[in-house]
């Protein structure tokens, strides 16, 4: 059973609860920090787009806008992501896109990309690993949640201590929230500081005035943030953990309740995707584009990595 993440991980104070675990925290940031350079291809670029925060950072609406970028210049490039079961969705949504391979090993998948004869791999996920000594790295947060409560797993969100982020040097600040309070990221220096937000792209399909929403993705408050400021009156909405498997059950119950309030039932299209069959002319989805503020300055950064 998927588990949503505790509430405490976002809580700009820390609590008891955090306290107690951040022992755990400490030991977890100590082995987490390897110092071995992971293998390096010469003859194919790696750019890795991943995430300290846990989950809902939009690394798969980034990569895809990357490879967008990279197609415009006519430079051939795949996905790669490493072999999760309960990430159907993702990888079907990346296939949408362009070639993507997937294997147990990134290493393995990135030789495998050599061998086919791409210039540039693009990963979805894997900032983490070790393995692969990437040429270009982005780090994601959600404009929402940005750091959580700033520990890591368990006493907080982070998979690895936030000071790492000036090693990474490239941070994408993902969402629709106008201003970012926070001003921890002007303690690094020389951050490559890139902004984006979520642009629906089918509104016209949508002509009821009432809506139940449903997501399981990392961020849910993102997704009826973004509907809200376009005008969707979200009478309800329900969040699942992330990658969640519906249930004939779970999508009764919203289809219940939308036929007892006259309203149409909207989700996003990661969540479309691991839908029964059955239950797909029942439920719309909206689909999103990554929109860049600063896309001329990512461009540039593209050009410099080695060809």
């Amino acid at each position: 059973m998927k588990l949503k993440k505790p509430k405490f991980w976002d809580y700009k104070q820390t609590t008891l609860l955090s306290d107690l675990l951040y022992p755990l925290s400490i030991l977890a940031s100590f082995l987490s920090s390897s110092k071995n350079k992971g293998f390096k291809i010469k003859e194919i670029t790696t750019i890795c787009v991943g995430n300290i925060y846990v989950g809902g950072t939009g690394k798969t609406s980034l990569v895809i806008e990357l490879k967008k970028i990279l197609d415009k210049k006519k430079i051939r490039s795949c996905f790669i992501k490493k072999d999760y079961k309960d990430q159907k969705d993702e990888q079907k949504l990346l296939k949408k896109h362009g070639d993507l391979i997937i294997e147990k090993s990134r290493l393995n998948a990135l030789k495998i990309a050599l061998n086919k004869g791409y210039q540039i791999a693009l990963f979805d996920d894997g900032l983490q690993d070790k393995t692969i000594d990437y040429d270009l790295k982005f780090v994601c947060f959600n404009k929402k949640n940005l750091f959580g409560n700033g520990r890591v797993i368990p006493a907080g969100p982070l998979r690895e201590d936030l000071r790492n982020i000036q090693k990474y040097k490239n941070i994408f600040l993902i969402g629709n929230d106008e201003e970012i309070k926070d001003k921890t990221l002007s303690n690094f220096q020389n951050l490559n500081v890139f902004n984006a937000s979520y642009v629906p792209q089918n509104l016209g399909e949508f002509t009821n005035k009432k809506y139940i929403a449903f997501s399981g993705i990392g961020n849910h408050h993102t997704f009826i943030d973004m509907l809200k400021k376009n005008n969707f009156d979200i009478i309800k909405d329900f969040e699942f953990p992330d990658h969640y498997d519906y249930s004939e059950k779970d999508l009764n119950k919203i289809i219940s309740l939308s036929k007892a309030n006259q309203s149409d039932i909207i989700t996003t299209e990661k969540d479309y995707l691991r839908l029964p069959e059955t239950f797909n002319d029942k439920i719309k989805s909206i689909k999103v584009k990554l929109k860049i503020s600063n896309i001329a300055k990512l461009e540039k950064l593209l050009n410099e990595i080695n060809l």
